[in-house]
């Protein structure tokens, strides 16, 4: 049964007041409440606090609210029907984006919304008289999300503006990346001396960032920094909790019997209802047609189904193909759209099917709303601590957590996806690499992937992808005209 953590509910109270804007740099706070009287109280702390996890939920903090990192990458194309926002999606899919895409300005604006809220919270609440461990707590919640929101910038731009106030000047020249780099680290760092591990939280709490959260994330970020020592010691620092290990089944790591679940390190919860405590995610990308769960954008590509090893359970946890029957539900898809699509030499390039993790039961539109969304879990950090690990030398140790993941894939069936025994360390890496591929497909991770490991021109260059300047995506054009040229672009996409 899906249980609805209270912060779900808290979190709307505050939507209208703490409103985004058009222009994040000079626009106040909406509503009758206002910075100089919001929030003064402990209840006010906890609205204030909630509403900066309200951003998760926004549909246009998914990159803007188009899976576009997939469609980015070598796991999917950019699917539903041959014409649908053809010229809008479909960009990405062939790199031929430009400054004005549609969908990066509602990405930034939607996570320096984010960062906004989570400044009221760090600027105001320490003022407030309340409970001094639920104030630090709520402090710390706050710059783990600001954190997480600048990782996505950071990523996606290199270095952006740094917003670190409620008052910033109106006009904010780029930070370098490595400033927005200290920034994320100060904030994480912030955020684990004060937030608890995850079994201190009562269920209604289910969601909040948690101390394993935090060190997870800044694993993470050390590793895109190729840190590979700090990364080590984070992400073992994760596993040595014992806080969290894989679900016994694949498909349950990101469906809803794992929701909240031993292996969730964060996700984001959702009602079965469209719009607040709904999430469109899951609907954007859902079976189109029949049943009519969405609209069926980012579909897995042949290239994707091709890598799983012989007989990986996986690929059938990963992919939906037509005449599946999940739930009692027979897949049929979408009359618009080819079961094939072949080229001019009758070679098979495309076939409708869908991302099976974003999967919930049901048969109509508004059940897909209830997905809850991994941002990530556990089988990441023990993936990418083996990277670390083999990075710094320890084949051995890398092996222990690579082999845990392919332990549980293969779901006790020694017959298929035997333990890895290689320890040469550049064989060993595109080992992890490709596990990693296969293991967290279709969840936004493999464009990042690709980027972070220079592997991106040679896999993505087919595709479209041009070294230089494909790594990061252009500033949108409105927030530089908004700057009067303050912001500068990024290069190679004048």
């Amino acid at each position: 049964m899906k249980t609805y953590p209270l912060i779900l509910f808290s979190a709307l109270l505050t939507i209208p007041l703490l409103e985004g804007c058009e222009d994040f740099l000079d626009k106040n706070l909406q509503g009758e409440l206002t910075q100089a009287t919001f929030p003064v109280t402990a209840s006010d702390a906890l609205l204030a606090t909630n509403a900066v996890y309200s951003t998760l939920r926004e549909w246009h903090y998914h990159s803007g609210g188009y899976p576009i990192l997939d469609i980015m990458s070598d796991d999917a194309a950019k699917g539903s029907n041959p014409n649908d926002q053809l010229g809008t999606v479909g960009s990405y899919n062939t790199f031929r984006i430009t400054t004005t895409q549609d969908g990066l300005d509602r990405w930034w604006a939607t996570l320096y919304e984010g960062i906004k809220m989570a400044n009221v919270v760090i600027e105001k609440v320490p003022a407030i008289e309340m409970d001094t461990v639920l104030r630090s707590r709520y402090l710390g919640e706050a710059r783990f999300l600001r954190g997480l929101y600048y990782f996505d910038l950071v990523r996606a731009w290199g270095g952006v503006p740094k917003v670190t106030s409620i008052n910033p000047p109106l006009k904010l020249t780029r930070s370098t990346k490595d400033e927005i780099y200290q920034l994320i680290e100060e904030d994480l760092l912030y955020a684990i001396d004060r937030l608890v591990e995850k079994s201190a939280l009562p269920v209604t709490d289910y969601g909040r960032a948690t101390k394993g959260a935090a060190k997870a994330l800044l694993g993470k970020v050390y590793l895109f920094r190729n840190d590979f020592v700090n990364a080590e010691k984070y992400l073992l620092e994760v596993i040595a909790s014992d806080e969290y290990d894989l679900e016994p089944v694949f498909a349950d790591a990101n469906g809803v019997n794992g929701e909240q679940g031993i292996e969730s390190v964060i996700e984001v919860g959702a009602l079965e209802v469209e719009g607040g405590p709904g999430d469109q995610y899951a609907n954007t990308q859902g079976v189109r047609g029949s049943p009519n769960r969405g609209w069926g954008f980012s579909r897995p590509t042949l290239d994707l189904r091709y890598s799983f090893e012989e007989g990986d359970p996986r690929l059938e946890a990963t992919i939906i193909d037509l005449g599946e029957v999940l739930d009692g539900v027979e897949i049929k898809g979408d009359g618009s759209t080819p079961d094939e699509t072949r080229d001019e030499e009758n070679n098979l390039i495309e076939v409708e099917c869908y991302n099976q993790k974003v999967w919930t039961p049901g048969n109509n539109t508004m059940t897909q709303f209830g997905h809850n969304r991994r941002l990530m879990r556990y089988a990441d950090v023990l993936l990418m601590a083996a990277e670390a690990l083999n990075e710094n030398n320890k084949p051995g140790q890398a092996l222990e957590y690579l082999n845990l993941v392919r332990e549980r894939a293969r779901q006790g069936n020694s017959a298929i996806l035997p333990d890895i025994t290689e320890t040469g360390k550049d064989a060993l890496r595109d080992l992890i690499f490709k596990e990693r591929r296969s293991e967290l497909a279709m969840e936004g991770i493999r464009f990042w992937d690709l980027v972070r490991s220079g592997k991106a021109p040679a896999v993505l260059g087919p595709l479209g992808f041009i070294q230089g300047k494909h790594e990061l995506l252009p500033i949108p054009q409105t927030e530089i005209d908004i700057s009067q040229g303050t912001l500068t672009q990024n290069p190679n996409w004048e």
